[in-house]
C-alpha cells in the first residue's frame, strides 16, 4: 500500500570543489525521529505522480526547494531502503546546478529545526571533515566517545533479530545516523566509486534489497503472506 512508501530526496552540489549533500535537522516537536537529521522527504501522498514527485514535493514543503527548477537535475533513483517504521523509502538523487538556489531555502517551523550540507564523501572517510566547524565534542549534537564516527551493532527484531551496524557522523549540526547515513553511504559509494575506510555491516547483517525482504516476509504471518 502507499502508506508504506516514502522517498527522500539526496540534492547534490558543488561547492569549494566538493560534492554536498542537502540535510536538515528535524524539529525536536515531532512525534518521530524529533531532532534527527534527515534528508528532505516523507510518505507517499494519493496526490503524487510517483517516488520522484514525491520527494520534490516534500522538500518544497520541508525547506522550500522550488518546484521544477531548470537548475536541479535528477540523477538516478535507488532501490528502496527499509525502515524501523517498515516504511519502504526510495532515495531520489539529484543535482543543483544552481547554488543561489540554496540561499533562498526556509526550514518549515513545524518540521525543521536546522538547514545544513554534509559533504558527500566524508560518509566514505570521516577524517575529510576533521578540520571542519564541527558540533562541540559532549555537546548534544555528539556526546559519542569517537571523535568523527561512531558505530554500534544491535539485533533487530524487524530482521529476524538479524544484526545491524549503526553509523553515526559527525557534523557541523546533528550527527547523520541510521537510515540517512545508509542511504547516503550508498550514494558515496556510487559517487566516488570506492569502498569506505571502515566496515560498513555487522558480521552477518543482510544488506541486499531482496535479502532484506525476505527476512521481513519471513516474520509475518502466514495469512498475511498469502494475501
Amino acid at each position: 500500500p502507499s502508506s508504506s512508501l516514502a522517498a527522500v530526496l539526496v540534492l547534490l552540489y558543488e561547492d569549494a570543489g566538493q560534492l554536498r549533500v542537502l540535510l536538515m535537522t528535524r524539529s525536536k516537536l515531532l512525534r518521530t525521529h524529533a531532532g534527527q537529521t534527515a534528508l528532505p522527504g516523507g510518505r507517499v501522498d494519493d496526490t503524487d505522480q510517483d517516488l520522484t514527485h514525491t520527494a520534490y514535493r516534500e522538500a518544497h514543503e520541508e525547506v522550500g526547494l522550488p518546484l521544477d527548477c531548470p537548475h536541479i537535475q535528477t540523477l538516478c533513483t535507488f532501490e528502496p531502503f527499509l525502515s524501523l517504521h517498515r516504511l519502504l523509502v526510495t532515495p531520489v538523487v539529484a543535482l543543483l546546478t544552481d547554488n543561489s538556489i540554496l540561499e533562498g531555502l526556509t526550514a518549515s517551523e513545524d518540521e525543521v529545526s536546522r538547514i545544513f550540507s554534509h559533504p558527500l564523501e566524508a560518509l566514505l572517510d570521516p577524517m575529510i571533515v576533521k578540520h571542519d566547524a564541527l558540533a562541540a565534542f559532549g555537546s548534544e549534537d555528539w556526546f559519542y566517545e569517537n571523535e568523527l564516527h561512531n558505530t554500534t551493532d544491535s539485533l533487530v527484531p524487524l530482521l529476524g533479530n538479524s544484526p545491524y551496524r549503526m553509523h553515526r557522523f559527525r557534523s557541523t549540526a546533528s550527527p547523520v545516523k541510521g537510515l540517512t547515513s545508509d542511504i547516503l553511504i550508498s550514494v558515496a559509494q556510487l559517487a566516488f566509486d570506492k569502498q569506505p575506510t571502515y566496515e560498513r555491516y555487522a558480521p552477518g547483517q543482510p544488506h541486499g534489497f531482496q535479502d532484506i525482504i525476505a527476512i521481513v516476509q519471513e516474520q509475518m504471518p502466514s495469512n498475511a503472506k498469502s494475501a
